[in-house]
């Protein structure tokens, strides 16, 4: 081999060398000729199509001349090195095979090859494989589906052998020149053209140029670069404006969401607000009714007076006296009455305070009775939970430090309602003087006007009626008192069984450590013996290594290998494909069986000879094992 410096000396350059040692190499092997023949062809197609078709105006039709070239081209480079298949007709190389195998790699190729087929002038093969050359062009994926075709080189294998051009780098080359064709627009018709009996030859005058050719190939390619600089700028201002539209959308999207929850706490307000002045209208129509009932008390006592008043002009006038009397009695009597009527209004107002005291009670004892609830079911769980894992007891902790303090709330409540009770004791305490009053002057009313006038009678009656639905009332109060009581006593009893299931809690604490305590000695344990068992495994497959080695000492002394004849075998022994001319037979010199190519393309020094020799996948495996096992 002659070293660079040499070569510089000579006059001959780095790269004239290798294209020297290339053709020196294709000289040696046809495929590598034809190989290097169908890149050049690629590469002057491939920019003899984009500078005509940016001098042309990109789009294209099915008619023009570089493009037909082109499909030419490309399929000389997809027939290149085709295994020839076997038919009932005959021998036949088909294009169709290996390009049907993208839309199993690319689900995006599967409208391709469902239009080809449902194409219905096409009856061949070949014409498939046209047909497809030109859809891929017109969707700009055919430099993509090539390369994922490319990188299955397990899959191509099958139809392509070892030194085709698909197989070997000028394939990945032509691939990534077919990239540049995205820049093409063409309008194809692949309906009315007879891609069956097409005769593929290439035309070698469209590549022979002169040296204004050669000017006019420089402007050209001035001008595709000048074009592709104008693409790429527009296919990145095109990026950016989808990166703006996508956050415009993920914006609208959040306003939207928002806007539909926003609407739906409107109609919840605007509920609650037809709720509240429904409320309103009923408060308002039962205050109504109450200034009627008093206004006409009022009327019928003033009523009352004026009848009484004109009694008392009519009677004689000789009893001045008594009728000035009458009418102190009377004033004296007003004034009384207006005392009972302000007590009666103040009566009220209590007992509406009461009302609304005893609901808020209600509404607590609900409350609380909700809470209780919730927390039996929350100490049912905590029971479940630390019974269960270890890593819950941070969580139950909290949990009880929660439930001690709606216990301490509880206790707060029941301390309000005792004040509220004592509140109320002392309400009815002073109703009672008031009672007691009312009733020494009813008293003192009778006797001193016992014999005077019926009127006065009726009023008295009235009176004793208020004095009922006074003790109507206070009954009413007493009972509520007496619910309220057995509330609290309730509540107490909640109390202590809440603390009862703490110290319950606090017992499943000490057992959950003890286990735990248990456990981690059962794991120790259980580790121990897996290292034992571990160290045993290790001496078996050392023994079972040793026996299988003695084994083999003695076939090879006892010439006890069974050596398949090739008659035999008509399937290969792992992957059970029949052999053919293609796929050749090989015999393993381990075990003597027959495998193909693929299955048995392994070599190993074994003991009965020093050098490497074919071994199948299965004792290459097994004699790897044996070395690393053992090194020695």
């Amino acid at each position: 081999m002659y070293s660079p410096q040499s070569l510089h000396r000579w006059g001959i350059t780095h790269s004239e060398s290798m294209e020297r040692l290339a053709y020196s190499q294709a000289l040696r092997d046809p495929m590598a000729m034809e190989r290097t023949n169908l890149l050049n062809m690629a590469k002057l197609s491939i920019k003899g199509l984009i500078e005509s078709a940016l001098s042309f105006g990109r789009t294209l039709d099915s008619d023009y001349p570089p493009l037909q070239q082109f499909f030419v081209v490309m399929e000389h480079c997809l027939k290149h090195g085709l295994k020839v298949k076997k038919s009932f007709l005959g021998y036949n190389k088909s294009l169709w095979g290996p390009l049907e195998l993208v839309e199993k790699l690319c689900p995006e190729a599967a409208e391709i090859s469902a239009s080809v087929r449902d194409l219905p002038g096409l009856k061949t093969p070949l014409g498939r494989a046209r047909a497809w050359l030109r859809l891929a062009l017109m969707q700009k994926r055919l430099a993509d589906y090539l390369r994922l075709l490319i990188t299955r080189k397990d899959l191509l294998s099958d139809f392509y052998e070892t030194s085709a051009l698909m197989l070997e780098e000028e394939g990945a080359v032509i691939v990534g020149l077919l990239v540049g064709l995205n820049v093409i627009d063409a309008n194809l018709c692949v309906k009315g053209e007879d891609l069956d009996s097409q005769v593929g030859v290439i035309d070698f005058s469209m590549y022979l140029k002169n040296d204004i050719d050669d000017y006019r190939s420089e402007e050209r390619n001035s001008q595709i670069a000048s074009i592709l600089d104008q693409k790429n700028y527009v296919e990145e201002l095109n990026r950016q404006l989808n990166s703006t539209v996508h956050g415009l959308q993920g914006r609208v999207d959040s306003l939207e969401k928002s806007n539909s929850k926003l609407i739906e706490e409107l109609a919840i307000a605007k509920n609650n607000i037809i709720k509240l002045q429904e409320e309103n209208q009923q408060l308002r129509s039962e205050n109504n009714l109450i200034l009627l009932k008093a206004q006409q008390h009022l009327e019928v006592t003033q009523g009352d007076v004026s009848l009484e008043r004109d009694t008392y002009k009519q009677s004689r006038q000789g009893l001045d006296e008594m009728y000035n009397e009458a009418r102190r009695q009377l004033k004296e009597e007003c004034q009384l009455r207006q005392d009972v009527e302000n007590e009666l209004v103040v009566q009220v107002s209590m007992k509406q305070e009461m009302e609304l005291a005893m609901k808020l009670l209600e509404k607590d004892i609900h409350e609380k009775q909700d809470t209780l609830i919730g927390l039996r079911q929350q100490l049912d769980e905590v029971k479940a939970i630390n019974v269960e894992m270890y890593q819950k007891m941070q969580s139950s902790s909290e949990e009880m430090k929660k439930k001690n303090d709606m216990i301490s709330r509880l206790e707060e409540k029941t301390n309000q309602i005792t004040a509220t009770m004592k509140q109320l004791e002392q309400r009815l305490q002073e109703a009672e003087r008031h009672r007691t009053s009312a009733e020494e002057g009813t008293r003192r009313f009778k006797l001193d006007f016992a014999n005077k006038a019926d009127s006065l009678q009726r009023q008295i009656e009235h009176k004793e009626k208020l004095l009922q639905q006074l003790e109507t009332d206070l009954k009413i109060e007493r009972e509520w008192r007496q619910t309220l009581q057995n509330d609290l006593h309730r509540e107490k009893d909640t109390v202590a069984q809440l603390g009862t299931e703490a110290l319950q809690i606090n017992g499943l604490k000490k057992e959950f450590h003890r286990l735990q305590d248990e456990n981690i000695q059962l794991k120790n344990i259980c580790e121990d013996q897996e290292q034992a068992l571990e160290e045993l495994g290790s001496k078996l497959s050392e023994s079972k290594l040793k026996i299988e080695d003695i084994k083999e000492a003695n076939k090879a002394l006892q010439g006890g290998q069974v050596w398949l004849k090739d008659k035999d075998a008509t399937h290969c022994k792992m992957c059970e494909k029949e052999f053919s001319i293609s796929r050749r037979k090989h015999h393993c010199r381990n075990c003597g069986e027959i495998f193909c190519n693929s299955c048995s393309d392994n070599e190993l020094p074994l003991p009965a000879s020093p050098k490497p020799v074919r071994v199948c996948d299965t004792c290459h495996a097994l004699l790897l094992q044996r070395c690393s096992s053992n090194p020695t």
